[in-house]
Formats: structure tokens, C-alpha cells, sequence
């Protein structure tokens, strides 16, 4: 039975919830891979709608067990938090695995992500501020905390003195800011501990068993491919990579194992945060998207960077991920336009440029060359088959599958659970 691994195919926000949560019915573990409660999920069960941060959307599929993996980076108070309002609500949650091995975030990670991002001032990042950044610089200067550790009071105290000895001089020193008391950490951390206790186990084992047994393994990524630390638009970026090989390293399944690599996509584009986006939109055309399409981050509260599709970095996205099909999202939001712009190459300098350029200034001069294809304005959102759609949907569905690179297997016609159609199986 198949390992398929489910990312963004652009700058996140795609609606992998939504395609998660349709393929939790059919499939035994979903894990989230990378990534932190910097990323969010919204998916919508009949009249329900829910707000996933931290952990994974098959969390609200009965059969389903959700894991958290080793690569992710884990706020306990926030799972903890998020746990309890989804219990609130009447959800199951006993099922959650939780990587021993999974990093902690913890209060001073937070305080330094706020603090040196006001610093950077107009050269800031546009992080959540929420720490995710300085746990993951932590893991790999091998002096940050994981789940594990909070079973293990002594451990536990070596750790939180050796990270905040270096902290503690940044913090004063360049930011002014008084030092953080190692005793309070280690208290405020082993306050967790006996809560997240009965979620913690061996993950990889609990994996790889489970694919020998012959059971259907879904890996969930967050943020987008664009924004992978080493091939997204660095430096604006996030600090794990949300691209299809961070399935491997952060659950410890090999690559083998995987099946199937499917990259969410949107019928448009948008991104959160500074950085470069060739396609965005400043006028009445971007707020009509950003106002249909509900554009708000789920995790940030901000509103979405708006603009139309590009063809270009869902060729590299292609490419990059190996990706085997595509889930389309939110075709229904660009119902009434007339005609509808779409980004087929970029001019850079006087020259056409139809692959993602490597160099990030190019990237950051280049400026989209646009193919004009005809619109709809039938409401598609009842649509259950390919063939119910407009002609001219159908017709942009099969000119971005063309330009992209991969067949399109679903798409989004509405925000609903079963507001899908589903052209190919992904098992």
C-alpha cells in the first residue's frame, strides 16, 4: 500500500487541510512532517469549520491517526491549547502520536524571533513571530530542546542552561532585553510534561510498521514549496523544508517508501509576508480575489498577497518535488471574470525566462509575461464531474495542467468538504 506525501505547490496557503482531510477517510496515519504553528489549515465538515495550527488535519478523521513528526517543531502550550479545543468540540484526540524526538519551542525562542525582526526593520523577514526560526537554529547549533527531554528533570536543566547562556548575552547585549531565568523555563516546560506523556512514542517505529503492515501512510506538509529554506525564495522563506524530501528527514521513512508526491495548487497565486511574487496584483483585480477567495492567513491573521496564476513556479514546483498529480483549489473564485491572466514566463532585462531563475536578483526584476484565456461565469460549485464544468473551465484546468507539468487529479469548485471533483484516485 502507497506512502504519499501532500505539500504546497507555491507559497502556501494552497488548502492542503482541505485535501488532507478528504483523503483521511481513506488512508490510516496522516503526518505532518516540518513546520511549526506557523502554518494553518482551515477545513470545513458540513457546517463546521475548523482552524488547525499545529497539528495534523487528519485529526478529524475518526479512523485516522494523526502524527507529528520528528522534523516538526512543537509549541507545547499551543498543542496543548489546540488539543483542548478541539476536545471542547466533541473531536476524538486520543489518537495523536507525538515525536520523542520532535523540538521544542519555548518562551525564549518566541521573545527572540519578536525582538530581533522589530530589529531588522525594513530588511524584516515577515516571520509569525511565534519562535519557529530560533528552535530550528537551536536543532542545528545542537543546543535545542526536544519532547523527550521533559521526562527527564536533569537533562532537561543542562539543556535550558547551555542554550540560555549564549541567549542570555544576546539578549542583553544587543537587544537590551533583561535575561531569562533558566529555573522559570525548565518549571514552565516541566509543567507539560505529564500532559503531552501519554501522546509521546517512537513515531519512526510506529511508521515504518505501519507501511510493513500494509497500511496507507499520508505525509502533510506545511507552508509551500516556495517557501523551502533551501529551494524557496530565500531569504524570505520558512526555516524547514516543506518540499517532498523533508518527508523523509523529518519522519524517518526513506524515500522508497513513497508513492505518490501530490502538490496543491491554486487557481490563482497568493503569498504571506515580504518577498518577491512577479504575478501580485495591486488593484481591483487583487482585492476581488483576496475578498472572494477569503484571503486571510488561517495562522497569521493577515491578509494574503494576491495575484494570477503562475505557470512558472508550478513548473519548478514540479520539478523539485517530483510531484505525480495535482490538487487544484479554489477554481470556483474566479468565476466572472471575463478573461483571466495567466503567467506563462517572466521577462528579465529584455529576456524570456520560462524557468524559475536561480539567481534572486533576477528573481526579484523579473516581471510576469501574461497568456489570456477565457473566463466563465456559470456557478461551477455544484459541479460533482469534469464534464459538468463550463467549457471554459475546463479548458483553463487543462492549459494549467499543460504549462505545469503533471496531471490535475481534483479539484476545488466551493470551500466545503464535498465540494470536490475528483478526476483521478490518488490511491
Amino acid at each position: 500500500m502507497p506512502a504519499l506525501v501532500l505539500l504546497g505547490a507555491q507559497w502556501g496557503d494552497e488548502g492542503k487541510g482541505k485535501a488532507t482531510d478528504l483523503l483521511g477517510g481513506s488512508v490510516d496515519y496522516v503526518v505532518r512532517f516540518q513546520g511549526g504553528n506557523n502554518a494553518g489549515h482551515t477545513v470545513v465538515v458540513g457546517d463546521q469549520t475548523y482552524a488547525l495550527h499545529l497539528l495534523p488535519s487528519g485529526i478529524l478523521s475518526p479512523g485516522c491517526t494523526p502524527v507529528i513528526g520528528n522534523g516538526v517543531v512543537v509549541d507545547p502550550e499551543v498543542l496543548l491549547g489546540e488539543l483542548s479545543a478541539l476536545q471542547d468540540r466533541g473531536v476524538d484526540t486520543s489518537k495523536l502520536l507525538v515525536s520523542g524526538n520532535a523540538h521544542l519551542i519555548t518562551a525564549y525562542h518566541t521573545d527572540l524571533d519578536k525582538v530581533s525582526e522589530r530589529f531588522l526593520g525594513k530588511r524584516k523577514i515577515g516571520t509569525t513571530g511565534r519562535g519557529i526560526g530560533p528552535a530550528y537554529a537551536d536543532k542545528i547549533n545542537r543546543v535545542g530542546i526536544r519532547v523527550q527531554d521533559l521526562f527527564d528533570e536533569s537533562i532537561l536543566r543542562q539543556k535550558v542552561d547551555a542554550a540560555l547562556d549564549q541567549k542570555n548575552q544576546v539578549l542583553a547585549k544587543l537587544y537590551n532585553r533583561r535575561a531569562i531565568r533558566p529555573d522559570a523555563v525548565v518549571e514552565q516546560l516541566l509543567g507539560y510534561a505529564e500532559q503531552l506523556r501519554p501522546y509521546v512514542a517512537d513515531t519512526t517505529l510506529v511508521l515504518n510498521e505501519a507501511l510493513d503492515g500494509g497500511k496507507v501512510v499520508l505525509f502533510e506538509g506545511g507552508q509551500g514549496t516556495l517557501l523551502d529554506v533551501d529551494h524557496g525564495t530565500y531569504p524570505f522563506v520558512t526555516s524547514s523544508n516543506p518540499t517532498a524530501g523533508g518527508a523523509c528527514t523529518g519522519t524517518g521513512v526513506g524515500p522508497t517508501r513513497i508513492s505518490r508526491v501530490i502538490g496543491i495548487l491554486k487557481a490563482y497565486t497568493t503569498r504571506v509576508g515580504a518577498g518577491p511574487f512577479p504575478t501580485e496584483l495591486f488593484d481591483e483585480d487583487g482585492d476581488r480575489l483576496r475578498t472572494v477567495g477569503g484571503e486571510r492567513g488561517v495562522t497569521t491573521g493577515r491578509d494574503r498577497r494576491c495575484g494570477w496564476f503562475d505557470a512558472v513556479i508550478a513548473r519548478y514546483a514540479t520539478r523539485v518535488n517530483g510531484l505525480t498529480d495535482f490538487f487544484l483549489t479554489k477554481l470556483d473564485v474566479l468565476t466572472g471574470w471575463e478573461r483571466i491572466p495567466v503567467c506563462v514566463a517572466y521577462d528579465i532585462d529584455g529576456r524570456r525566462v520560462t524557468e524559475l531563475p536561480y539567481s534572486q536578483t533576477d528573481f526579484h526584476h523579473a516581471t510576469p509575461v501574461y497568456e489570456m484565456l477565457p473566463g466563465w461565469s456559470e456557478d461551477i460549485s455544484k459541479a460533482t464531474t469534469f464534464e459538468e464544468l463550463p467549457k471554459n473551465a475546463q479548458a483553463y484546468v487543462k492549459a494549467l495542467e499543460e504549462m505545469s507539468g503533471a496531471p490535475v487529479s481534483a479539484i476545488g469548485v466551493g470551500p466545503g468538504r464535498n465540494e470536490t471533483i475528483q478526476i483521478n484516485s490518488f490511491l
